[in-house]
């Protein structure tokens, strides 16, 4: 082992190793693992095994590196789609709240890290459980002056006290709603009460309001206080463990964004677990389907595109997993296209598909110097194979091409080598 290797004994490498891998079915943290390719035992910077590392995005951001573990694995609850459930036959272990500080900062001063993304399975009630988390962060806070970044998942039945506790030493707060239509979350989690959860999201959205209206009003010369979860509040729900449609998981994530103005709504996939309920499929859910939700939920928040205009672009309520749903969209609105990229609107050409905002940009730029050539457009784009279907420029009309039986295949063909989405 390497000399800046981190030591630790049999016992609490064995609960990183399993609370670890039970937090990596929460996707509210971006990516569920790091690289295992590097060991403690190759001494390269940053590796430590595999375990408990995912990457999320900073308020600036910036791409860091999360210590992502459960405090325990151990839980009340009997939510039939979740791995530590109560009747689950899974290795259990808990954490003391000083082995979380202790295990943060150790790999924090290793560079492994560069924060902590923490949640557990409910023990006792909540409120204890919600003090046990909260506890971490202030202990890394206060008794340890930790500046990195903190990431806590809230438990939404736990006192108002102990969350706006929370949100002074956390940089970002999550409640999951689990999944997209509150029968189902009946059916499947009858603990859990999807109304609870919305009304703890919006007092946590009336809290992050409050300090950023005070943040606005301080005077100049006045020293900030830390503002409640400056990183804000997001979600997750589950894809798949249910019948709800990719129009019912859009619909609910549109509600969530206006209504409580969250950063950002995870999806993850459905995947069968040991020893599940009848009810829940047998088969996995795509992660196509999970990719294609996440594709669609950047168009809503990104692109300018309203749900009726993607879910009118579905089949039977569901996104095409073949093709991405702004091009999904585009072969069924032929009529908007081509457009002319030497004089449509910022908001026009972004409904091309294979551009995105910083293609778009970049061509409106330009354009201002001289009229843009199909070449010009390939510079600034990562590919002009699909795009060029849908545009004019100097010198290029795409002909009759547009209306062509073959178009699906043509463009199908070039997503076989990138997902064009832009």
């Amino acid at each position: 082992m390497s000399e800046g290797a981190l030591r630790m004994d049999a016992k609490l490498k064995l609960k990183l190793e399993i609370l670890a891998d039970a937090a990596k079915y929460d996707a509210s943290c971006a990516s569920s693992g790091g690289a295992k390719q590097n060991s403690l035992r190759s001494g390269g910077m940053g590796s430590i095994e595999g375990s408990g590392i995912c990457h999320a995005y900073a308020p600036d951001g910036r791409c860091i590196s999360l210590l992502k573990i459960l405090l325990t694995n151990y839980c009340k609850f009997e939510c039939a789609y979740c791995i530590n459930r109560r009747s689950s036959n899974v290795r259990r272990a808990r954490f003391t709240v000083k082995e979380v500080v202790d295990l943060t900062l150790s790999f924090y001063r290793r560079n492994y890290i560069e924060g902590l993304f923490l949640s557990s399975g409910i023990i006792r009630d909540s409120d204890y459980t919600m003090e046990q988390v909260v506890a971490v962060a202030r202990s890394l806070r206060e008794d340890h002056q930790f500046r990195g970044y903190i990431h806590l998942k809230t438990i939404p039945d736990a006192s108002p006290e102990l969350m706006e506790e929370a949100g002074r030493y956390a940089d970002r707060l999550s409640i999951n709603v689990e999944l997209p239509r509150e029968e189902a979350l009946a059916e499947y989690a009858p603990e859990k009460d999807g109304r609870r959860i919305r009304k703890t999201m919006g007092a946590l959205r009336v809290k992050i309001d409050e300090q950023r209206e005070e943040e606005r009003k301080r005077p100049a010369h006045q020293t900030p206080r830390r503002r409640f979860a400056p990183a804000g509040q997001s979600t997750q729900m589950i894809v798949g463990a249910d019948a709800s449609s990719d129009a019912d998981v859009l619909t609910t994530s549109t509600a969530l964004y206006s209504g409580y103005q969250l950063r950002r709504v995870y999806y993850s996939a459905f995947s069968p677990i040991p020893d599940s309920s009848s009810a829940l499929p047998l088969k996995p859910a795509p992660l196509q389907r999970e990719h294609r939700l996440y594709q669609a939920d950047w168009m809503l928040r990104f692109y300018g595109f309203a749900l009726p205009e993607i879910i009118a672009a579905t089949d039977n309520d569901m996104l095409d997993l073949a093709i991405d749903p702004k091009l999904a969209w585009a072969m069924r609105n032929r009529h908007f296209f081509p457009l002319d990229v030497n004089a449509a609107s910022y908001e026009e050409l972004l409904r091309i598909p294979g551009l995105g905002p910083r293609s778009v940009k970049r061509i409106i730029a330009s354009r201002r110097w001289r009229r843009l050539r199909l070449d010009d457009v390939a510079r600034v784009t990562r590919t002009i194979k699909t795009a060029r279907t849908f545009m004019t420029a100097e010198g290029w009309h795409p002909g009759g091409s547009l209306d062509a039986a073959h178009l699906r295949q043509h463009l199908l063909q070039g997503q076989k080598q990138l997902d064009l989405f832009g």
